[in-house]
């Protein structure tokens, strides 16, 4: 895998009218680099990982044996998360593969009735994606592998069988969209506007959809991967941050804002001095907090200590916006998560 550089608000690409004509556009946003350097390998890591996330838990699937391979899967998908449009929105996988906020506890109770009725699925791990989307994927394993209440497990029991197949069906997954980013949603962008391509019938679709899930992702990472642990002042909601069982949650942040950086640089094609700047500082800011999953947020001083790293984020947003947004010619799309 190679090191990583670079969920739920992301665009629709079949919700996108964009109304802009190509030819109008001030500069070509860098359609290759985005695919060949930043969306591909991305595609590439999170199969690599699966895979071998898949082959540690059929070795063993005891959680020492499963966590670290589970750990690099997960930094695999954050490489690609904020791409959700084709291959990650066929079929529901991306509620499938990162069914988070779970704000009602489904994950839980899915996994707990699984369990209970010994449902005979888990010996049929390709038939695995008809359960609930709420016992599948990272966050269904990553209860499976850090909470105490369903940690302690053989390799005889149940839970063993059901953390394998999740983590085959994870595997399934990742597989499918990177094929189907290979064989099927990069030509439809590099051919956009050609005859027969009903799906982007303009290259400026295309820059739409990526410079909207650039966007978009830097709004669910402010808004969701920091604004529902911080709550309000008086109601703090530590609790609620993404993938705390497996203290993640900062590295989430971090992670995310590495792949949009990495993307935004595809994607502009030109220089980007003010917003590289915003990304270093935001990315600064979040390397100084020394919270993982955000339990600070209940006092007051560990509180402002994540909002910074909020404002940081959003002014990144803003950048984006003045200097990509300018220098392409383009507004954010309709986003699939739009009235949640």
């Amino acid at each position: 895998m190679r090191p990583t550089t670079l969920t739920a608000r992301f665009l629709s690409a079949a919700c996108l009218s964009a109304g802009l004509t190509w030819a109008a556009l001030p500069a070509h946003a860098g359609l290759d680099e985005v695919i060949e350097l930043h969306i591909l390998p991305g595609t590439a890591d999170f199969a690599d990982a699966t895979r071998r996330l898949s082959d540690a838990a059929s070795a063993d699937c005891r959680p020492d044996a499963v966590q670290s391979p589970y750990n690099a899967a997960f930094d695999a998908w954050m490489e690609i998360s904020h791409l959700r449009f084709g291959p990650l929105e066929k079929n529901g996988r991306i509620n499938a593969i990162a069914f988070w906020p779970d704000a009602k506890g489904f994950i839980g109770r899915s996994l707990g009735g699984l369990i209970a009725d010994q449902d005979p699925i888990v010996n049929h791990p390709q038939d695995f994606g008809d359960v609930s989307v709420a016992a599948r994927g990272l966050f269904a394993l990553e209860m499976l592998l850090y909470d105490p209440q369903y940690a302690d497990y053989d390799a005889d029991s149940y839970t063993c069988r059901l953390v394998q197949a999740i983590s085959v069906d994870l595997a399934r997954m990742a597989d499918g969209i990177d094929a189907d980013w290979r064989t099927t949603q990069a030509p439809e962008m590099r051919s956009a506007g050609q005859d027969g391509n009903t799906t982007y019938l303009s290259r400026d679709e295309v820059t739409q959809a990526l410079y909207t899930a650039l966007l978009a992702g830097l709004e669910f990472t402010a808004d969701q991967r920091i604004g529902r642990p911080l709550g309000t002042f008086d109601r703090p909601r530590p609790a609620r941050a993404e993938a705390r069982r497996s203290d993640r949650s900062l590295r989430n942040v971090v992670l995310s804002l590495e792949a949009l950086r990495d993307l935004s640089g595809a994607l502009a094609d030109v220089a980007i001095p003010v917003t590289e700047a915003a990304f270093d500082t935001a990315l600064a800011e979040a390397g100084e907090l020394n919270d993982p999953v955000f339990a600070g947020v209940g006092d007051p001083t560990g509180r402002l200590k994540v909002e910074i790293v909020q404002q940081r984020i959003q002014a990144v947003r803003r950048a984006v916006e003045g200097e990509i947004g300018a220098a392409l010619g383009v507004t954010a799309g309709f986003n699939s998560a739009d009235g949640d």
